[in-house]
Formats: structure tokens, C-alpha cells, sequence
């Protein structure tokens, strides 16, 4: 094969003499190419696999239960939307089931779950999985509507919108724009004709088929250690006089507000804390600390009288103050000999003494001479002499 050019005006084209006809070289290669890419697509099309909806979805539980909470008929007041925000946002939990990133999840009070079954399946194969059956979900915001409450989880599953994002100067953005994408959930829970007055422990058992809430706090791992009288009192939300503060967090959880005074005429020792639970027409609890320990519980009950309790009623039970011990320097325990250890020295270990010679330990200012080192006593000759000798 012989290669060899000719020149025709201004366009210059190479020739391919192959048995003595002329072919043109670009004809040649791209046939050669498209041969190439027929042989390299029917190589790969036997190494690639696709993943359908089954197979994507086969591990995902659909499995439903529904609650049987029971709800109060009373509309929900200005103060209880309140402390349910206060209680639920930010509050931790483990996925019961996958959640996807979508806002379609929609959950009825003691109902069923929409979407349900292969639909559900279906919603995280179509829009990703937020979130896989045992992680951890975070309650990052939460609206209560008219007759639902929305929970975001997660980040929830929109990005949050910046309006400078749409803003340019010179065709130039205010804001940097990234691919941010959003990766978290949302749960509807709907009520039958209006949200009721409704505590946050009971939002959270409506939720327990797609969230699981019973990570326990300190203050539960904590009521696990008392004696089983406390352990019930504490279950039923009860206060006993003789409880510490944290056995009434455990019971009632924060206070919605505190007070501290110091009764007139009362110099020493008369200051207490008052934690005070409830509000009108509920029943309010003022639980009164002295240190560590309630002294005084007063119950007082719509159209009851005030129920006060300021006897001890922990059964003899006294747990142990909140102490620490700090070590000051080489002392003893008590009871214990104390150590006492020799004076610091210049002597290698395993070296011995000279006998008669004070320059093997450290001098120290003697303070009966106004801080002035005393000095070293003068040895004798001999002896100076012999341990020069023993040294050499």
C-alpha cells in the first residue's frame, strides 16, 4: 500500500492507493469507526443490567397498623398550639417504615396511610427514599392547620426558596447557586373535622406506625435506676414531696414557668424555687424545692379545694447527694497512713550515697534564715579524698 497526496486549487486531499485504485481516506476511516462502535455497543449492552420497580422496592414493608388513641373533643387553644411546637420541633425518632421525598405521605388519626401498598412502593421508586426503615429523623418544622398538623422531616422534601436566587446584577447572580437538592420528608396528620387539644406524647403515638419516638431521654434512662415505688409515681406523672429535681423532671418534664422568693423576716436559709405546672381551667401543680429536695406539692383542681401535701412520702427512700471528691496533692484518705516520701535527690537510681557527703541531695531555702539557703556542711578531707578514690 502506497500513500501519496495531489494538490486540486486551494483543497488538499490524501489518497489511499490500494491495488492500484485510488480511494479516499475519509470514506475508509469512518467506516472503520462505525464498525468499531457496533462491535463496542454489542460488548457493553451484555454487561448492562436494569433495575426495575420490583426489584428497587422488594425490601420496603408496606405493613400497617392503625392506633387506637383516644382524642379529646375540645378545639385546640392558642396555648396548646403553643407547647405542642415547643414540645415536637427538633424532637428525635427512628423510622418505623421508608420514607420518601415527597410531601404526598398523609396519615389519619387512629386511620390508615395514603398512599398504601404498591402505591407506596411505587412513591419512593418514583422520588427517592428519605430516609430507610431504622434511621434517625429530626421534626425540622412543623405547621398545625385548621384540621392537620404538617411535620417536615429532615429538611422536609422542597429547598428552602431564596428569593435573591432570581436577582441578577449585569447578568451576574447575587447569590451563588448550587445543586443543592432536598433530601427530606413530609407527614400530614389529619383530624376528623378539627384539631383537638392534643399534648406532644400523643402526637407521637398517632405517629408510631411511621415513626418510632421511645428514645429515652436522661431523665427516663435515669427513673430506671429508682426503687419500683418511685418508678410508678413517676409513670403516672406524680409528684412526691422528697423528690429531687431531676425525679420531677422525669415526672412532669419542664415547667411552664418558675418562681423564687424569700419570705419577709427570713434572713437564713428561707429561699425556695417554685416549679409551676398547668394552667386555668386545667389542674395546676406548685411544686416547691428547698435545695435539692420538694418540700411542699399543692394541687389545686377546678371546683376542688387545695389539695396540699407537705409530709414526706418517700417511704424512708433518701438519695444520695450530688457529691465529688477532689484529690489536693499526695494526702491521704482518711484513715489511711500517709506516705510520706524522701527528699528529692541528684543520685542516679541504683547509685549509692557517699558516706558523709550532703551534695547528694537537693538544698532547700531555710526559712527560719529569712529564705537564704543555708550551706552545705564542710566534709572532711579523708572523706572527700576516699570517694574521689571510689569514683575513679
Amino acid at each position: 500500500m502506497q500513500i501519496g497526496s495531489c494538490q486540486k486549487g486551494k483543497r488538499r486531499r490524501k489518497l489511499v492507493l490500494l491495488r492500484g485504485a485510488p480511494v479516499a481516506l475519509f470514506p475508509y476511516r469512518s467506516a472503520m469507526l462505525l464498525g468499531l462502535l457496533a462491535l463496542s455497543l454489542k460488548t457493553i449492552s451484555g454487561q448492562v443490567f436494569v433495575v426495575g420497580e420490583k426489584t428497587a422496592t422488594a425490601d420496603i414493608s408496606t405493613d400497617f397498623s392503625p392506633t387506637h388513641v383516644s382524642l379529646q373533643d375540645t378545639p385546640m387553644t392558642e396555648r396548646g398550639r403553643r407547647e405542642l411546637v415547643r414540645n415536637l420541633e427538633a424532637e428525635q425518632g427512628f423510622a418505623h417504615r421508608a420514607l420518601p421525598v415527597s410531601p404526598s405521605v398523609t396519615l389519619r388519626a387512629n386511620g390508615p396511610i395514603s398512599p398504601g401498598g404498591a402505591d407506596y412502593k411505587k412513591l419512593i421508586y418514583q422520588k427517592g427514599e428519605a430516609a430507610a426503615l431504622g434511621d434517625r429523623v429530626i421534626i425540622t418544622s412543623m405547621e398545625i392547620k385548621p384540621d392537620r398538623i404538617v411535620l417536615d422531616l429532615n429538611g422536609g422534601p422542597y429547598v428552602k426558596h431564596r428569593f435573591l436566587r432570581h436577582v441578577q446584577l449585569n447578568d451576574a447572580p447575587v447569590t451563588q447557586v448550587n445543586d443543592e437538592r432536598a433530601s427530606g420528608s413530609r407527614i400530614t396528620l389529619i383530624f376528623e373535622g378539627r384539631v383537638p387539644e392534643i399534648s406532644a406524647p400523643e402526637v407521637k403515638a398517632l405517629l408510631e406506625p411511621v415513626i418510632d419516638f421511645g428514645v429515652k431521654t436522661s431523665e427516663q434512662a435515669y427513673a430506671d435506676t429508682l426503687p419500683p415505688m418511685l418508678k410508678e409515681a413517676i409513670a403516672a406523672h406524680e409528684v412526691l414531696v422528697g423528690m429531687n429535681h431531676r425525679m420531677v423532671l422525669a415526672a412532669l418534664g419542664a415547667p411552664e414557668s418558675k418562681m423564687r422568693d424569700q419570705p419577709s423576716g427570713d434572713a437564713n436559709g428561707g429561699r425556695y424555687e417554685e416549679w409551676i405546672y398547668g394552667h386555668v381551667p386545667q389542674t395546676i401543680r406548685f411544686v416547691r424545692f428547698v435545695g435539692d429536695r420538694v418540700t411542699v406539692v399543692e394541687i389545686a383542681a377546678l371546683g376542688k379545694p387545695i389539695d396540699i401535701h407537705d409530709k414526706d412520702e418517700m417511704a424512708g427512700y433518701n438519695s444520695p447527694e450530688p457529691t465529688r471528691e477532689v484529690a489536693m496533692g499526695d494526702k491521704a484518705p482518711d484513715g489511711a497512713a500517709e506516705k510520706t516520701s524522701s527528699a528529692p535527690t541528684l543520685l542516679k537510681p541504683g547509685e549509692a550515697a557517699s558516706a558523709g557527703s550532703s551534695n547528694n541531695k537537693v538544698q532547700f531555702p531555710d526559712d527560719n534564715k529569712g529564705g537564704k539557703s543555708s550551706p552545705p556542711s564542710a566534709a572532711p578531707p579523708s572523706n572527700n579524698l576516699a570517694s574521689l578514690a571510689q569514683a575513679h
